[in-house]
């Protein structure tokens, strides 16, 4: 299937692509699918902890099929554009994390913008975080942080936190598609036919909702300046992302300051192909760099 500019999307996702929107989220959107979203968060799986922090965050907890002493830990950041999403979407991805790596897998539930924009979502996986650490059955040494798309921006920018902050030493960022960078969706070419749930319009509000009066320079993780001494990074895009651009300059940007970066390219990808077509084997094989990448960051010494 090729798009009407004759850009091909993949093969293995072509058929998936006819059924998916090009857009989803905007301002009248938003109400019609958090509704959505609560009645999916009345199922809870079998082996998920549901729990609340004293912080008032909320929390779903994946453990390893079999643990004993302290092992290695993610904490998970769901996407959502910063404005719609809910960790119980990515409970079959958080247990599978926690079933191939041997970890716990620690789904955080942070505060959504408009009503909560930066820094309130950031500090909300902080705090996940800072919890995470705590747990009797996590090495402290062997944390790392992941999300897709928005949940990837955000745990970019946790990554810098924790690293300005000092307190988590952090051993890898899984970004996957991550949303880094406020300027995508007012760049001037038109977006690829090829794209799929997320365009630079639902950029503009997802981004101007988490935003809110605050400094892009600060809040967006893409225009940090100084990006030496980050944790090994993680970067996955396909082609016909709105992200992609973005996603490989910042993966260029570690580079250049000396973070180790493995950066994954999927042609004619969309934004979460490999959600919406999971049994795909460019999906499998997408996971499947994830995993052996976090593998030595989890291992320990």
């Amino acid at each position: 299937m090729s798009t009407p500019d004759g850009s091909a999307l993949h093969p293995e996702l072509a058929k998936t692509a006819r059924f998916i929107p090009r857009s989803l989220v905007n301002a009248r959107s938003l109400k019609l699918i958090r509704r959505f979203e609560s009645l999916q968060n009345r199922r809870t799986p079998d082996g998920v902890e549901v729990l609340t922090l004293s912080s008032g965050i909320g929390v779903r907890l994946h453990r390893p099929p079999v643990g004993t002493g302290s092992g290695g830990a993610m904490l998970w950041v769901h996407g959502g554009g910063y404005v719609i999403g809910t960790p119980t979407q990515d409970d079959v991805l958080c247990g599978r994390f926690a079933r191939e790596l041997g970890i716990t897998v620690a789904a955080v539930k942070y505060r959504l913008a408009p009503e909560n924009p930066y820094p309130a979502g950031l500090e909300d996986c902080y705090t996940g975080l800072k919890w995470l650490a705590t747990l009797p059955s996590v090495d402290p040494a062997r944390i790392v942080v992941g999300g897709a798309s928005a949940g990837g921006g955000l745990a970019a920018a946790l990554a810098q936190l924790a690293h300005d902050r000092g307190e988590i030493d952090v051993q890898a960022q899984l970004l996957v598609y991550p949303m880094l960078d406020d300027r995508s969706g007012h760049r001037p070419r038109p977006d690829d036919p090829g794209q799929r749930l997320w365009d630079k319009k639902s950029n503009r509000f997802g981004w101007a909702s988490y935003l809110g009066g605050a400094d892009p320079e600060v809040a967006a993780p893409g225009r940090r300046a100084d990006l030496s001494g980050l944790p090994p990074a993680w970067i996955g895009v396909g082609t016909a992302d709105l992200f992609h651009d973005e996603d490989v300059a910042y993966a260029e940007r570690l580079r250049e300051a000396g973070v180790s970066c493995e950066l994954e390219v999927v042609p004619g990808a969309f934004h979460g192909f490999d959600g919406l077509a999971a049994k795909s084997p460019v999906a499998r094989s997408f996971f499947a760099s994830q995993v052996e990448f976090l593998r030595p960051a989890l291992a320990g010494c």
